[in-house]
């Protein structure tokens, strides 16, 4: 079962395509990484998916029907573009977009104040989100998402401004919402937070789907690489694809090499030792997801998406 599909979903504005006919699904409890650079096509994929624009051509289906607003009391989602009433006091804000969702307001003021306890945010449940740093207002936000405990939780960029405790923060909450059940779909360009918390991910690049599976799908699109110091020039030896100096030690040379699809790093180490290598130390690496982004996607700004 999915709780979000798509179907050939393209999107064109006038001669320009920003979604060609893509296809993705989640399921329950899934977390799923959407991931590309500037212009890739993720902020539009999920203004369609919340019924925001329509495609011009495809089939997007949420909590098994199409987008429509019937299903807002079962979806969270945090937008790339931050905007509360600054006016307005935390639990007020977030009591008022549970009411939105259907919500009663005894409720929707409960899972508030629950939620800002958890953001360690308590004791300013009655301050105005004009008197709140830009971090604890982003985090009042992310609690406007969560307050109706979503089937379906989007999050478009939500790691972009925050810092390091509070990124900290926001995984946790994306874990506990997967382990609630719910769908969880965000939008990044940070590979360290997707290589973390994905359970499988998709990679765009300028609209079209490059990549869609898990990362050890993804890990084996790049060869794995070798690191290790010896004091040999490996340069000179045959079987080796790459080897690059990354540093030296009076006679000892680091080296990250290259395997060849037929050379492992079980059998790269069995032939520098038959061959009498001195090597005082080895490590097999398998690619990180940034060095396969741009295996995928190649050198396109990694600034915030459209």
């Amino acid at each position: 079962m999915s709780i979000l599909s798509m179907q050939g979903v393209t999107k064109r504005f006038g001669d320009i395509t920003a979604v060609d006919r893509l296809d993705m699904h989640v399921a329950p409890g899934e977390i799923f990484g959407f991931l590309g650079g500037n212009g890739a096509g993720k902020t539009t994929s999920l203004r369609m998916i919340l019924d925001i624009i329509r495609p011009t051509e495809g089939r997007i289906a949420v909590l098994g029907e199409a987008p429509g607003q019937e299903h807002a009391d079962r979806i969270g989602f945090l937008p790339e573009e931050r905007g509360l009433y600054p006016s307005m006091k935390a639990i007020d804000t977030i009591t008022y977009f549970g009411r939105l969702k259907g919500m009663d307001a005894a409720t929707a003021r409960a899972e508030g104040m629950a939620l800002l306890e958890r953001f360690d945010l308590a004791e300013r449940a009655t301050s105005p989100i004009a008197d709140m740093s830009k971090g604890m207002a982003q985090k009042v936000q992310l609690a406007t998402a969560l307050v109706n405990r979503p089937d379906l939780l989007i999050l478009d960029e939500p790691f972009s401004g925050l810092d390091p405790v509070n990124q900290q923060l926001l995984e946790a909450e994306i874990v506990r919402a997967a382990r609630r059940g719910a769908a969880v779909v965000f939008s990044t360009h940070i590979m360290q937070h997707a290589e973390r918390l994905c359970d499988r991910l998709l990679i765009l690049r300028r609209g079209v789907k490059k990549f869609e599976g898990d990362l050890a799908a993804a890990q084996g699109l790049v060869p794995p690489t070798v690191r290790l110091t010896a004091r040999a020039d490996l340069a000179a030896r045959p079987g080796i694809a790459a080897a690059r100096i990354l540093g030296r030690d009076g006679d000892w040379t680091r080296y990250e090499v290259d395997l060849s699809p037929d050379n492992d790093p079980g059998t790269l180490l069995e032939t520098l030792t038959r061959e009498g290598v001195l090597l005082r130390d080895f490590e097999a690496r398998h690619a990180a997801l940034h060095d396969i982004f741009v295996h995928l996607v190649g050198s396109e700004p990694q600034g915030e998406a459209a």
